[in-house]
């Protein structure tokens, strides 16, 4: 063995092995019971950052352990198309070129994509193979596959037939530079301090005139209501009365409405339909008609009259100074809100009114909510359930288009003969409707999250009836961070129930957010994101996993310091300083595979082989309830204080011991064999090497789990390591050095000790036993 732990040459040798071997593939276990994972695929534009480094050495213990105790198991790996991101990557390369995507039309850009990702799309994959993840890439997926672009079609076509997708005008989050409707997780919001503007609205009658407040003034240009609270008694006298719009000259109706905060502004609320949802959904109570005054570039429209043409925040300030002139403003006050921004390019997020393709997903949630419910699909920690709940129950329509050229196209097409639409898995040779040839498809591609959503099931061959899906659909478990709770698990759910019939997982385990040691989100503004790629250079794909995994307490989230990534390197360092003095000074020979257990254990043997019967029972009591920090503090806390600080210093004393030393070579032996099969699935390169030096011939990834006999240990072992300690405490104390021997006076007035303490005691500490006075 090399004298030191090096992660580099380590790391780079056993990656190809494992592969080789098939040792990845469920096929290793064919009789075993199957256990499925799918990956949450990344974005195939991404970089591993630690929420991924997370994320998967969660699954990836999971995953062997099951592997170790001889189940048949499937960790599915993928990628997703992300269409809105990679189409802006592949943008930005085109504008280096002085090109858009115009320039090259729809057909040519989309095979720039394609050849963008040939070339680049493969790097998080490479980055995953060298933390480690033992995925199997046999089966590897991509969202646009052709397999899973026939399971979305089909989902598609089946929904609209069963009158679930339809398309209609809604309000949709809009970003006015990608120039496409985007979904509510692809929008991050900022607190922001800007300002309420109180607005005068005269009555038309010339009676008073009733006060709103709003921070957003330009859309008041498509005003078409005013909403109070019924109960409000201040505008008792108000409902049902109109108001002259202000700058615009059109009358309005005062509509009472239960949406209506009494305690934001002045009570009374201005209604713009096409531009805020909840107005929308009040104007639909009550027939107001919307109008639509920001158009998709967010400029205003000539329904906005002399402020045609003018950015929105240009116009903003120009409608404020145009009241202020005509006396309509009563005053301005500091108001904090949240801003939404396209989390692809930075621009506010402008609520539009937009015709797009939607699911109705009120019939799907239902069997979804009582799912979980039910039981039959469980949350790890439980209290997430409550997230699941409160968004599964108020769901509003899903919007499923995307105005982009990359990703699943929409199978709708028209005919521009008679203007019939026809939707439809393969392109219509003709209408069904007038027998006409002109026929043009949908320009619009799905969400991402579409074909996410069916991730679980399409993966394995759905919609056609593989060996796969019969054998590891339903998956196991999934495994997710709580921000995609929403977005994604939820439609999983409803998808999976929906066209399978049965859950798509059992278990959802909940992990939180990987945040920096003062708990802020990482991100480059604030200079404190932490790259795993550039750890795992510094320190090896161990040291971060173990880190990181013994630091994700159940959905809370991990404020981590590089510093714990250095001490599971130190860690690491004694692991393989261990096994080198057994490999090298002991003489334990070949270690059996398994089994091996001394029968005739001396008393520390006992007492190891105890310990460690414990300690392998309490892990997997805690890895089956998914808390996995526990179980490897448990173990880390084992390894380093029992087996490294007491135990190798114990084993020396009878290993000197003439004819003495078999039954502690054995349980050194076995020790060190189990504690590197119950590290295996967090750090299983340094595992797998210095498993190789044990001798069984075998790999430790496809090795079995232990299963450590009970053995009874010494009653008076916590006795003897409290006085070995003092003895210890004493040397340091007085600032004896290692070499100085010191006089023990040994006596037993309780008898309490046994025949073995005082060899032990005497080599521990380095003393001379004295009896009486007199050494």
């Amino acid at each position: 063995m090399k004298p030191t732990y090096e992660p580099e040459d380590i790391e780079a040798r056993w990656y190809p092995v494992w592969e080789d071997a098939g040792a990845f593939r469920p096929e290793v276990n064919p009789d075993g019971d199957p256990v499925s994972i799918v990956i949450p695929p990344p974005n195939v534009t991404g970089v591993l950052h630690m929420g991924h480094a997370l994320d998967q050495s969660l699954q990836d213990v999971i995953i062997r352990r099951k592997r170790m105790q001889g189940c048949a198991t499937l960790w599915l790996p993928g990628t997703d198309h992300a269409g809105i991101a990679t189409q802006n990557v592949v943008e930005r390369e085109l504008a280096t070129e002085g090109l858009t995507r115009n320039d090259l039309g729809r057909e040519r850009f989309v095979e720039q994509v394609w050849e963008w990702r040939r070339r680049s799309g493969s790097g998080i994959t490479r980055q995953m193979r060298r933390m480690g993840f033992s995925t199997d890439w046999s089966r590897e997926r991509f969202t646009l596959d052709e397999g899973l672009s026939r399971a979305v079609r089909t989902v598609f076509v089946t929904l609209y037939e069963e009158g679930l997708i339809y398309r209609g005008k809604r309000i949709i989050n809009w970003c006015p530079r990608c120039r496409t409707a985007i979904s509510d997780i692809e929008v991050e919001h900022e607190e922001e301090i800007g300002e309420l503007t109180y607005i005068r609205y005269p009555f038309a009658d010339g009676n008073g005139d009733i006060v709103v407040a709003t921070s957003r003034p330009e859309t008041m240009l498509g005003d078409t209501g005013v909403a109070v609270h019924p109960d409000d008694p201040r505008y008792r006298d108000a409902i049902g009365r109109t108001v002259i719009l202000p700058l615009m000259n059109r009358e309005i109706p005062v509509v009472a409405d239960d949406a209506v905060s009494m305690e934001f502004g002045t009570g009374a609320v201005k209604v713009t339909p096409a531009h805020d949802p909840l107005d929308f959904e009040i104007a639909e109570r009550h027939g107001l008609q919307p109008i639509i005054v920001i158009d998709d570039s967010a400029r205003i429209t000539r329904a906005g009259g002399e402020y045609f043409g003018q950015d929105r925040f240009e116009a903003r300030e120009a409608v404020r100074h145009d009241l202020r002139e005509r006396g309509l403003i009563v005053r301005f006050e500091e108001y904090r809100r949240s801003v939404g921004h396209c989390s692809r390019c930075g621009t506010v997020v402008e609520p539009l009114l937009s015709e797009q393709w939607f699911v109705a997903v009120g019939p799907l949630a239902e069997p979804a909510i009582e799912s979980v419910k039910a039981g039959r699909t469980v949350f790890w920690p439980r209290r997430w359930e409550n997230n699941y709940f409160r968004w599964m129950e108020g769901l509003r329509d899903w919007c499923i288009s995307r105005q982009l050229w990359w990703g699943h196209q929409i199978p709708a097409w028209y005919c521009d003969d008679c203007g019939e639409m026809v939707v439809a898995m393969e392109a219509p040779t003709s209408c069904s409707k007038c027998a006409g040839s002109s026929l043009r498809q949908d320009e619009d591609v799905l969400d991402t999250w579409f074909s996410s959503a069916l991730f679980p099931f399409s993966t394995m061959g759905w919609p056609d009836d593989t060996p796969d899906l019969q054998r590891y659909y339903p998956t196991t478990m999934l495994v997710t961070g709580f921000d995609i709770i929403t977005f994604w698990v939820s439609r999983m759910m409803m998808m999976g129930l929906h066209f399978t019939g049965t859950e798509p997982f059992r278990d959802v385990v909940i992990h939180g957010m990987v945040r920096d040691f003062e708990g802020r989100k990482m991100s480059k503004s604030f200079g404190n994101v932490m790259d795993p790629l550039e750890l795992v250079d510094e320190y090896g794909a161990d040291s971060v996993r173990l880190a990181l995994l013994q630091a994700a307490a159940p959905g809370h989230d991990i404020p981590l310091d590089e510093q714990w990534v250095a001490a599971a390197r130190r860690f690491g360092n004694k692991l393989w300083n261990a096994v080198r003095f057994a490999v090298e000074h002991t003489g334990i020979g070949d270690v059996p595979a398994a089994g091996g257990y001394p029968s005739e254990p001396g008393p520390e043997d006992a007492w190891i082989l105890h310990r460690l019967g414990r300690v392998a029972a309490e892990f997997d009591a805690l890895v089956d309830e998914y808390r996995i920090a526990d179980a490897y503090g448990l173990l880390y806390n084992f390894a380093w204080s029992e087996v490294f600080d007491w135990y190798l210093e114990l084993a020396k004393a009878p290993l000197r011991r003439e004819g003495g030393a078999g039954a502690t070579r054995q349980t050194l032996g076995v020790v060190l064999r189990d504690l590197l099969k119950l590290f295996h699935p967090a750090i299983p390169f340094i595992t797998e090497e210095l498993w190789s030096h044990l001798g069984s011939g075998e790999l430790l990834i496809t090795a079995s789990w232990p299963e450590v006999p009970a053995v009874e240990g010494p009653p008076s072992m916590a006795t003897f390591q409290e006085l070995a300690t003092e003895v210890r405490r004493f040397r340091s104390e007085h600032q004896l050095s290692p070499r100085t021997e010191i006089a023990l006076s040994l006596s037993d007035p309780d008898d309490v000790a046994e025949p073995w303490w005082e060899e032990q005691l005497l080599a521990l500490t380095r003393a001379r036993a004295t009896r009486g006075g007199r050494p």
